[in-house]
């Protein structure tokens, strides 16, 4: 079946739903993990988080240094929850301009066989607006795509 699942996180709760999915399916399948932070690329747009702009986060440099931290934090975080299920696993981070071409990418460069990743479910104008990573993993993907949600 599956021996090697592609988990991409960004941290969220609905991300660390798909992560604890993806783990109890490896366990199962006695499969290993390759978990990909996608990263956006540096924008003005990329300095806001949420509601406000990052503070003091104007440089390239200062964006990168503060996805790198971002993503070691989120990265760490997933591999002591596969140490603990006994699950071997492989972390990774990218910059993208397009996260799902960069999941896609990382599925073939580890050998994956399936993706596993969360989705919000949204449709109708907001997932045209807001789009949607995991609808084009889903479009795109060559390999199966489990999605949670």
């Amino acid at each position: 079946m599956y021996t090697n699942l592609l988990v991409p996180t960004d941290g969220t709760k609905l991300s660390d739903k798909a992560v604890a999915h993806a783990l109890g399916l490896a366990k199962a399948l006695k499969a290993k993990i390759a978990v990909v932070y996608a990263a956006p690329t540096f924008t003005p747009e990329a300095l806001f988080d949420g509601g406000g702009a990052l503070p003091g986060r104007t440089s390239k440099a200062e964006y990168a240094a503060l996805e790198a931290r971002k993503a070691a934090s989120i990265l760490k975080a997933v591999a002591t929850k596969a140490a603990a299920a006994k699950v071997r696993c492989t972390t990774t981070t990218v910059i993208a301009d397009a996260p799902w071409e960069a999941i896609i990418a990382a599925a073939r460069k580890q050998k994956c066989d399936a993706i596993v990743m969360a989705s919000h479910g949204r449709s109708g104008v907001s997932a045209l607006l807001l789009g949607s990573e995991t609808q084009k993993v889903l479009t795109h993907s060559k390999i199966p795509v489990v999605v949670v949600r």
